[in-house]
């Protein structure tokens, strides 16, 4: 098979070639392979996650999600791409997950905000939403949801939807009336708990680097 394929550019046929290597324990030509075949007309999806296999069934787990960790893993939202790699990978920390997907797609900080607050990393969260434009709706849901149990997260959330929408990202106005009833609710709050004194109406400070 491995002479009648050498040959042979177009991926669906050349993918066996290196599922046969692979099979004969030639694991790392089975990669360079793959890794040559690379086209506009090869799935890189497909070849990314062929060598994550090939990688993680060697032990090479450190590398496999260096090398393909998120190319191999995405799927059709950020929130079910952060999933699938942390499920692929929990010996790895959510934080640590973040940060490489983050540093791995530049421009899309604030895409990466719902993976944040569903891992329970809301410095970072919003943080995320600070550097890039964030969905003033899924802001407005994270400040509905956390406004009793993380009160200083859903009024920073609350505030940065305010801020996107103002930027002109979102179109429903009740999104603002709804981020308004939630930041009064957390100003009522404050002044029961704190003798009349309000919110400082700043999101708290965040960030990969802060180690927070």
């Amino acid at each position: 098979m491995l002479d009648l394929l050498e040959s042979e550019s177009f991926w669906p046929y050349k993918r066996w070639a290196v599922r046969a290597l692979a099979a004969q324990g030639k694991k790392a030509e089975a990669i360079r392979v793959a890794e040559a075949s690379r086209s506009p007309w090869a799935s890189d999806w497909d070849i990314d996650q062929l060598c994550e296999g090939m990688l993680l069934s060697s032990g090479l787990v450190d590398e496999a999600f260096a090398r393909y960790g998120v190319t191999a893993n995405r799927r059709g939202t950020y929130l079910a791409t952060f999933r699938a790699v942390a499920t692929k990978y929990p010996h790895k920390s959510a934080r640590d997950i973040l940060a490489d997907l983050v540093k791995k797609t530049p421009g899309d900080e604030g895409k990466w905000f719902a993976a944040a607050k569903d891992a329970g990393l809301f410095r970072e969260a919003l943080a995320l939403a600070e550097r890039t434009p964030c969905d003033p709706k899924t802001l407005t849901r994270a400040a509905r949801d956390h406004a009793d149990d993380e009160p200083e997260f859903a009024l920073g959330a609350g505030l940065l939807a305010l801020y996107w929408l103002a930027q002109g990202y979102g179109y429903e106005i009740s999104s603002a009336d709804r981020v308004g009833r939630l930041l009064q609710h957390h100003e009522g709050r404050g002044a029961r708990g704190q003798g009349g004194g309000g919110a400082s109406g700043h999101p708290p400070d965040g960030g990969f680097a802060s180690g927070r």
